[in-house]
């Protein structure tokens, strides 16, 4: 059941997480909607309140600590907290390992694990208080498994460890899934 629950879904301007974001909403969730993107994210946001759904964008590089806070200190002052976390942002270069660039590898990690990590700590520490919560992450998107996309994979497999790691500090409490598509991001939301 998602009707007025909280749901604040990073990357949520493209992909499964606009996806994610619109169905959400037309379920009767509050989206609070993720994006480094202002263009992509407010328009997944507009598109939800033509709708008559709720939804409000959040502008910030969740791949920062302090862009992680924010977001999450943003989403408190206006909605009362978070009931649900879904990690969706990525970046995907394309390009092999040997020839990728420090810069590329450094984003790819911080972008698919760090922000992942700081989101699930800021919005865990949120829903510990309350006592309750669901974090879901995406541990795989719509890169195709080849030899260009090797360190977007790698960080998809330190996610799906992270994910394991939470499950194991915060059950009971707040409940941790992994999802490998749309289809399993949506089941694991109406559980929550």
């Amino acid at each position: 059941m998602l009707k007025d629950k909280v749901i604040l879904i990073s990357g949520a301007g493209k992909g499964i997480g606009r996806q994610l974001a619109e169905e959400a909403a037309a379920r009767g969730a509050i989206v609070a909607a993720n994006d480094i993107s202002p263009i992509n994210v407010e328009e997944v946001v507009e598109r939800i309140c033509a709708k008559g759904g709720r939804a409000r964008a959040y502008v910030e590089d969740v791949a920062k600590k302090v862009g992680a806070q924010a977001v999450v200190k943003s989403v408190e002052d206006d909605f009362g907290g978070v009931d649900v976390l879904v990690n969706h942002a990525a970046v995907a270069p394309s390009s092999p390992l040997l020839n990728m660039d420090e810069w590329d590898w450094h984003r790819v990690l911080d972008v698919n694990l760090t922000g992942a990590f700081l989101l699930a700590q800021t919005a865990g520490r949120v829903m510990r208080e309350k006592g309750s919560g669901v974090i879901v992450n995406l541990i795989a998107g719509n890169a195709e498994r080849s030899k260009e996309a090797g360190a977007y994979f790698i960080s998809k497999a330190g996610l799906d460890e992270l994910t394991r790691q939470l499950a194991r500090e915060l059950n009971p409490t707040i409940q941790v899934f992994s999802a490998a598509n749309f289809d399993e991001a949506l089941k694991a939301l109406e559980e929550a």
